[in-house]
């Protein structure tokens, strides 16, 4: 069968390395793909926010499954048109994927379905906002409401900071559209966790867990990031932890897609702060999380085509996935800059030096007459190992052997 995959970073090459090893796959296209994934797939130059052209394509190649990495295609629509198409594609329908597109209609969705989350209000008029920070302690959690690309989450300790990010969204646009409304939100004290669980018409089951490092340095200090680093299985989401997430989150959610009549066939990747007063939900995703996917898919035994397909049928079981009892580590490698800024150009070398057993996942990187920096996250340098430390050791011997100009990375991811 051919295979689309929507999207071009690190995630995406997880995704279309995966699939490459499907014994029912016989081409892979990637729209519009990355230095790296072009190795395995053909990459086509179709943004992934070009509706139109993918749905040309898919049509042209007859595309027999379509995957969609990042959010932006889905929060606009992409599966409503694919399979307004007689397309099958893999993600949540534009209803769906509402739950990461807006973040005051995903705490709504949570109050109405007693999903437990954080105190939180909605604003879209700056002295408004000014006047409802009174009511919150501090720290706070200001938050773009729309799609900001991983940054649009900013912690405040005093009022000063909460006054700027509130202004720097509703007044001065710093995330366009996506800020002109805003949540601020009670600041939730505990263990981040990833959970990513595969959802369709009567079933939610969870894949196995994660821990992402967001923040940009070591000792989790510095701005927040699309993430840096990660780390699966999640020690954190221990089996009776996991029975209260099922409980009181897990079946909420599938209560709640039932009930708003969402079209969800695809991924619901659950970030998770684990509190003193229990498990929290700090936000809805609607895709593969990136970083989590490049620890997650090494550990999967199961082809992950029979897991799309058996997901957008219906028929996906538990035991449908089974999973390598190994960890998996996985540390980014960002340019100079990064959150703030993105690099392009820097000649990247040493990837041919890297140990056969690491797994080299392309964020933002292109191919000119060498291999050159193409964004803020560049790589995801990624080994198995049996325990933690193995791993661990693997991912930063190799990170030894890799330049390029400005490279940055944290030190302490799996510590």
């Amino acid at each position: 069968m051919k295979v689309l995959v929507i999207g071009g970073g690190a995630r995406e090459h997880a995704l279309v390395w995966k699939l490459s090893q499907s014994p029912k796959v016989t081409k892979i296209f990637a729209a519009p793909g990355n230095g790296g994934i072009a190795q395995l797939a053909q990459c086509v130059p179709v943004p992934e926010t070009d509706l139109d052209g993918l749905l040309t394509f898919a049509l042209r190649e007859k595309i027999d499954l379509t995957v969609v990495g990042p959010e932006v295609p889905l929060v606009a629509g992409v599966v409503d048109r694919f399979k307004a198409n007689g397309l099958q594609i893999f993600g949540p329908d534009q209803k769906g994927a509402r739950l990461e597109g807006s973040k005051k209609y995903a705490k709504e969705f949570m109050l109405k379905y007693q999903i437990p989350t954080a105190q939180y209000a909605a604003y879209d008029n700056l002295n408004e906002a000014y006047a409802g920070l009174e009511q919150f302690a501090f720290p706070l959690v200001i938050k773009a409401d729309g799609l900001a690309a991983g940054k649009g989450v900013v912690i405040c300790h005093r009022k000063e900071e909460a006054a700027a990010a509130i202004k720097s969204m509703i007044e001065d646009g710093k995330f366009g559209a996506a800020g002109k409304e805003i949540i601020i939100e009670e600041f939730l004290e505990g263990v981040e966790a990833s959970l990513l669980c595969l959802v369709t018409a009567d079933k939610i089951i969870p894949l196995e867990s994660a821990g992402d490092y967001k923040r940009l340095l070591d000792h989790d200090q510095g701005p927040n990031t699309g993430g840096m680093g990660c780390v699966s299985p999640n020690k954190t989401l221990t089996p009776s932890l996991m029975a209260v997430i099922e409980r009181e989150i897990l079946k909420p959610s599938l209560k709640g897609i039932q009930a708003e009549m969402m079209d969800y066939k695809g991924i619901l990747f659950i970030g998770l702060m684990i509190t003193a007063q229990g498990p929290k939900v700090l936000e809805f995703n609607v895709r593969f999380g990136d970083p989590e996917t490049e620890v997650l898919l090494p550990r999967l035994e199961t082809d992950l085509v029979d897991l799309f397909l058996k997901t957008i049928q219906g028929t996906i079981t538990r035991e449908d996935l089974v999973w390598s009892q190994k960890t998996c580590l996985g540390v980014v490698l960002a340019t100079a800059g990064y959150p703030e800024s993105s690099g392009s150009g820097q000649a990247i070398t040493g990837l041919d030096e890297v140990d056969a057993e690491i797994m080299l996942f392309h964020a933002g990187t292109k191919r000119e007459d060498q291999l050159v920096t193409n964004g803020g996250r560049v790589l995801a340098v990624v080994a198995l190992g049996d325990p933690l430390d193995q791993a661990r050791t693997k991912v930063y011997s190799n990170i030894k052997k890799i330049h390029f100009d400005g490279m940055q990375y944290r030190t302490d991811i799996g510590r």
